[in-house]
């Protein structure tokens, strides 16, 4: 097993929050592309994604990666009630920004940020932390999506309390947890698989 673990010396990596794009190298040798199979696109769902060396990693398991990716686009795409779009990528932002996962908060900061009109805001929240007051509404949902990403998780009533104080119905609650426990485990899995690089230019 050893001789598919990658060391790659990486200059400039990102230490710091950013809307910007950057990249991810993978510690494990994910597979080569010429090597998919029809399962492996299957398990990818998107024929794009064999692109990416995090999915063809993770497609050395295709079910579990064909379940894992559906999952995750039913939690963001899927807006025909609900939540709005930019505050279900607000949860992910909120919960990669608590778990340090540099990668995936640039990568939903960046969607909040553009679904929202409030790049101001959200650039906020990954400079100044968690903690930083977004108006009661975003607050709410930042206080949630924190407990709901602490280990052991503190979320509880009184989260979903706040939220309905602050004007989310049921389905928009649902949203706001389904968002942030997805990208709590998604961010864990990350760190433990690889780590950010500067973008490719």
């Amino acid at each position: 097993m050893t001789d598919h673990i990658i060391t790659p010396a990486i200059e400039n990596r990102p230490v710091s929050f950013t809307q910007a794009e950057i990249g991810w190298t993978p510690w494990l040798e994910p597979l080569a592309e010429d090597d998919l199979t029809e399962a492996h696109l299957a398990g990818l769902v998107e024929a794009s994604r064999a692109k990416s060396p995090y999915f063809r990693l993770l497609v050395r398991d295709p079910a579990v990666l064909e379940a894992r990716t559906k999952t995750d686009k039913d939690i963001f795409y899927n807006t025909r009630t609900g939540l709005p779009r930019a505050e279900r990528e607000l949860a992910a932002t909120v919960a990669s920004r608590s778990n340090g996962c540099i990668f995936c908060a640039s990568v939903h900061s960046r969607f909040a940020s553009h679904h929202s009109k409030r790049g101001d805001d959200v650039q906020k929240l990954l400079d100044d932390g968690v903690g930083v007051d977004l108006g009661e509404r975003w607050n709410a949902i930042v206080a949630a999506s924190v407990a709901l990403t602490a280990t052991p998780p503190t979320f509880g009533n009184d989260h979903i309390e706040r939220l309905s104080a602050a004007g989310l119905n049921e389905l928009e609650i649902a949203d706001v947890i389904h968002g942030a426990a997805f990208f709590n485990w998604a961010n864990r899995l990350m760190l433990s698989l690889g780590e950010p690089t500067p973008a490719v230019q």
